[in-house]
């Protein structure tokens, strides 16, 4: 059997509840096929990128999966017949991560988890907050330089 990682969004207009009712059955179909489900992560209501059938939000689900891949089809082809589903994505994993994924860790854990990671995303305090202080600090430099060259 082979591991995966399937992600669906769920409509907004779902509860909680609701969502729960369609992972378990998602899970069901992949234990009948022979698969097994280790992880089940409930990611909640977060907003989407753009709007997708007319959606601005959706519920994200996680699931690590080992099944053959017949039951992964399956469940793909449930997912596209499923209204309640604007979005799925199924990758094939060397191995399933045990961990929280990315989207349930806080946004402080994943910024400042490693020092030299944290200090890339703050490189840019040292740039000028906005366009007038950056047209300031170019005449500053020019004028800079111009007494620079009258002073040789």
């Amino acid at each position: 059997m082979s591991l995966y990682e399937t992600i669906f969004i769920a409509r907004q207009e779902l509860s909680p509840a609701q969502v729960e009712v369609l992972a378990s059955t998602f899970t069901d179909v992949i234990k009948d096929k022979g698969g097994d489900v280790s992880k089940t992560e409930f990611c909640g209501l977060r907003p989407l990128a753009y709007k997708i059938k007319k959606n601005k939000k959706g519920h994200y689900v996680l699931l690590n999966v080992d099944a053959p891949a017949e039951a992964v089809k399956e469940v793909e082809r449930q997912m596209r017949l499923n209204e309640d589903i604007l979005r799925y994505m199924s990758i094939a994993v060397d191995e399933l991560d045990p961990e929280p994924s990315t989207l349930m860790q806080s946004r402080t854990t994943r910024r400042f988890n490693d020092g030299a990671e944290g200090e890339a995303h703050h490189s840019h305090r040292d740039r000028p907050a906005n366009r007038d202080e950056r047209h300031e600090n170019t005449r500053e430099k020019n004028s800079d330089a111009t007494e620079t060259k009258g002073d040789e």
